[in-house]
């Protein structure tokens, strides 16, 4: 055998088999492929760019999302759902109906209820009650709608995150922004459609999985930006490359790209070309995007950023700044709201309210300067974590600090822009923050409703993947649009 032959053979795939036997889903697949890579010679791939701005099937609402998650799931009772009742019998033991038969992560035996340690007052036209923790918020407080009966079914943070972002509690699906991307594409060439921002001590439990793009092709995926030192790793050229230079080896890959696209017929390859492009482009907007150094000092004091350091305030300003540019989702993950109670590091009295204060003027400042700028109306802003906090003391091995363990039973979420009717208060917990009383909205519903507002129709928008049509909503019915909540 000779090593031309040889070399031939090995580079076979299924896909390739397929599509020369003409059989079955082989044969569809490459038919679709045909259709939009044809053997037209090199300057076939242009025809297809998988990030071209694309129209939904529905009237969108919002343009573009701003997603600001708190890793770890903030203690909502202490934050927005105020239970005069709990703090009344905080102390006391738990109904026996929150734990019969009830798994929990970490509280052992029969616990006491916990009552919120700080004082809540009313803010707003429609005196919506909040923590005294506040001290910037409550000047937006009509312009967000808040959701108070959200619920999941994960009680541990990777599952739970990936369920939220992914629609999956495993591994392998595709995230939230990746599927707006798929279904929309990008409204600026030179960004990517999807961009991803981490603050606080680490990255979130789900990983990098809660931006992939799992079965999609991989241009969808998010691209994670750093506020501090080289914004992209890797984009930047090597020490003795040239910006000709760089172009030209990128002329070259790509026809290497382009033969592989008509020999083997591997929809990657386009992802491929497509990215390669991409990073080219983003080595002169990227840098300029990511600047925060040239907003005006009153912006920065607005935000509490500060050039060159890593942080949800600084994150919060480039959101804006991304979405100002026509990036399509911008995902925040602050790090660091598990508060447990087992020692200073994470409590209600000590770590709780430095995180409130990371937040509180940044995302107030957020609200704000999209309004100001007219960009609030077409910005979906969603915040929110996992799941949910006991409404009893952890008290984990004996400790004397106070913390709550996770809990999928009921959580609150916040909306703001994008077609999210302002100044509503929608669904209710019982008088002990335990349960769902009225208006349950299960995370499902709320990757609908993001979806819908998008102009995407979340039943219908799917992908072909191991034998079925994937969905970001899941395979079932259950799934629906929150609808009194928009405008």
């Amino acid at each position: 055998m000779s090593a031309i032959l040889e070399q031939q053979l090995l580079a076979q795939t299924r896909r390739h088999f397929l599509r020369n036997c003409q059989l079955g889903l082989g044969a569809m697949a490459l038919g679709q492929l045909g259709s939009r890579a044809s053997a037209a010679g090199p300057a076939a791939a242009e025809i297809v760019n998988p990030l071209a701005p694309k129209q939904g099937p529905l009237a969108p609402k919002a343009k573009q999302v701003i997603y600001l998650h708190m890793a770890g799931s903030p203690p909502v009772l202490d934050m927005f759902d105020y239970k005069p009742e709990l703090a009344k019998h905080s102390g006391e033991p738990c109904p026996d109906s929150f734990i019969a038969g009830k798994q929990l992560a970490f509280i052992k035996g029969h616990p006491k209820l916990l009552g919120s340690p700080y004082k809540f007052s009313q803010h707003g036209k429609d005196g919506r009650w909040l923590c005294e923790l506040f001290q910037h918020f409550p000047d937006v407080v009509d312009d967000v709608t808040v959701v108070k009966s959200m619920f999941t079914d994960q009680f541990n943070h990777a599952p739970a995150q990936l369920m939220l972002y992914t629609g999956s509690a495993q591994f392998g699906g595709a995230s939230m922004g990746a599927w707006a991307t798929y279904g929309l594409g990008s409204e600026n060439e030179n960004l990517p459609g999807y961009v991803v921002l981490l603050s606080g001590a680490s990255d979130p439990s789900g990983g990098k999985s809660l931006w992939g793009s799992g079965f999609l092709p991989s241009v969808y995926q998010g691209v994670q930006c750093r506020a501090v030192g080289e914004p992209i790793l890797y984009v930047t050229d090597p020490p003795g490359m040239g910006r000709d230079v760089r172009r030209r080896s990128l002329d070259a890959l790509r026809k290497l790209n382009d033969y592989e696209l008509q020999t083997v017929g591997d929809p990657e390859t386009l992802s491929r070309i497509s990215q390669y492009e991409l990073a080219y482009r983003m080595q002169m907007a990227v840098p300029e995007v990511m600047d925060i150094g040239k907003e005006s000092a009153a912006t920065l004091e607005a935000y509490g950023a500060v050039p060159g350091q890593a942080s949800f305030a600084n994150n919060c300003l480039l959101a804006r700044k991304l979405v100002e540019e026509g990036v399509r989702f911008v995902q925040l993950f602050d790090y660091g709201w598990d508060i447990h109670g087992t020692g200073s590091g994470d409590d209600l009295m000590t770590a709780f309210p430095g995180k409130m204060k990371d937040i509180d003027k940044p995302m107030t400042a957020l609200i704000k300067d999209l309004k100001q700028r007219g960009l609030l109306e077409d910005t979906l802003v969603v915040w929110g974590g996992e799941f949910g906090r006991t409404s009893m003391n952890e008290e984990r091995n004996g400790s004397k600090f106070l913390g709550r363990d996770h809990h999928p039973g009921c959580f609150t979420t916040w909306m703001a822009g994008g077609g999210v009717k302002p100044g509503l208060e929608y669904g209710a917990t019982d008088e002990l923050g335990y349960n769902v009383a009225e208006n349950p909205v299960s995370v499902r519903d709320l990757q609908a409703t993001v979806l819908h507002l998008l102009g995407l129709d979340p039943h219908k928008l799917s992908y072909p993947f191991m034998g079925l049509n994937q969905r970001l909503i899941g395979p079932a019915e259950g799934p629906k649009v929150i609808a009194d909540i928009l405008t």
